[in-house]
């Protein structure tokens, strides 16, 4: 199992969804709202801060699904404009179920 965490302008979100849901046993995702800045810092002239809002997604696949979800993401929420996001894939040991007790590799 990994997680697929991408960092995506919050105006692509709506877009990448619907992208996500039509992948089969797509697992599911979190959505926050986050803010930070890359290499290249911008900031507006009458808020001095280099922070920029994004969403954060984070999924947590079987092996078989990651490509097709990482694909998904590199394409649908590409801005071709430079801030456009991040994303990355991470192994993930264990997980956990709350309700039912259950632990395991492949909970996603």
């Amino acid at each position: 199992m990994k997680e697929i965490r991408a960092y995506i302008q919050p105006f692509m979100l709506s877009k990448l969804t619907q992208t996500l849901l039509e992948i089969p046993n797509f697992p599911g995702m979190s959505v926050s709202d986050c803010e930070g800045f890359g290499r290249a810092k911008v900031i507006d002239k009458q808020d001095y801060t280099p922070f920029v809002p994004k969403k954060r997604i984070e999924i947590f696949a079987p092996d078989e699904l990651v490509e097709s979800i990482f694909d998904a993401v590199m394409t649908i929420a590409n801005t071709h404009q430079h801030g456009a996001g991040k994303v990355f894939v991470i192994n993930v040991d264990e997980g956990g179920r709350i309700c039912t007790g259950e632990r395991g590799n492949e909970l996603a």
